[in-house]
């Protein structure tokens, strides 16, 4: 096939890495670069890795951390995460130094999809949701899609992956609490602009139950099909422990699926927001 198929992922690994860099991006977020064995880079966009926090003095994460991939590259033995510092499992993995080993598990669960006619694609995402969305930005420049990046945040010194977006090839469109932009109603008139310029073919996004719910009530009136990334607490990651059940309307069935591992891509329609 010459499009990107959920059954193209790799097996899963246990494996330590190394850590090549872990750097501040603005006041909030920090790019986690690692030195990674190439058996465990054959990844999909939307696949996420469970990281085993470091345990110090100062901090003692219990569980693994699910932490989407924000870029993986084979050739130059690297995985990227993009992260926001919260909590304790986040606080520790802030104070990983270059060389320190770290310890993953992945790539797990299944991620996106481009079907063959999907020619113009639409990501929408805010904040470190953007980090879900980038490896999918590759592919699309790999497939020579055309792409629209609509980026939110609070204001324009957090917003992250501009530049990264650029690179792809996209057209990217910023909107901000700021500038007064980011609003639900004037993200709607800017996505049916881009609808009126028969610019979208499918629709993707992360996270968000506002935005979940935008692009639910868009498709369902254009019919654009799309997809988003779910985040959930989870605590194996391998589907075993059902920690990370959410419902799922499947042509008006209601089903029971697990997001570390029936996802955490499903169909934007599909999803239900909590």
């Amino acid at each position: 096939m010459t499009y990107l198929s959920r059954q193209d992922a790799g097996a899963t690994h246990e494996t330590d890495t190394r850590v090549k860099s872990n750097t501040p991006v603005n006041g909030e977020y920090r790019l986690l670069v690692l030195d990674a064995p190439k058996s465990i880079l054959n990844c999909q966009p939307g696949q996420f890795f469970h990281l085993l926090c470091p345990v110090t003095s100062a901090h003692q994460p219990y569980l693994r951390r699910p932490m989407s991939i924000y870029g993986y590259s084979a050739e130059n033995g690297e995985l990227q995460f993009l992260y926001k510092v919260t909590g304790e499992g986040t606080r520790a993995l802030a104070e990983l130094k270059t060389g320190d080993t770290l310890n993953v598990l992945g790539p797990l669960g299944s991620g996106f999809t481009i079907e063959p006619d999907w020619q113009n694609l639409l990501l929408l995402a805010r904040g470190v949701g953007l980090a879900t969305l980038a490896p999918l930005a590759q592919e699309a420049k790999r497939l020579g899609r055309k792409l629209t990046a609509i980026c939110s945040a609070r204001s324009r010194d957090v917003l992250m992956s501009i530049d990264y977006f650029e690179d792809m090839g996209a057209e990217v469109i910023t909107l901000t609490d700021a500038e007064g932009t980011s609003d639900m109603d004037n993200m709607r008139r800017v996505i049916e602009t881009k609808i009126a310029e028969n610019a979208v073919d499918a629709m993707y996004t992360c996270g968000s139950n506002r935005m979940l719910k935008l692009l639910q009530e868009i498709g369902a009136t254009h019919n654009i099909p799309g997809e988003i990334a779910l985040e959930q607490q989870m605590a194996c990651g391998l589907g075993m422990c059902q920690c990370c059940v959410r419902s799922f309307n499947r042509k008006g069935l209601i089903t029971q699926e697990r997001v570390c591992r029936e996802g955490p891509v499903f169909g934007i329609q599909e999803a239900m927001a909590w």
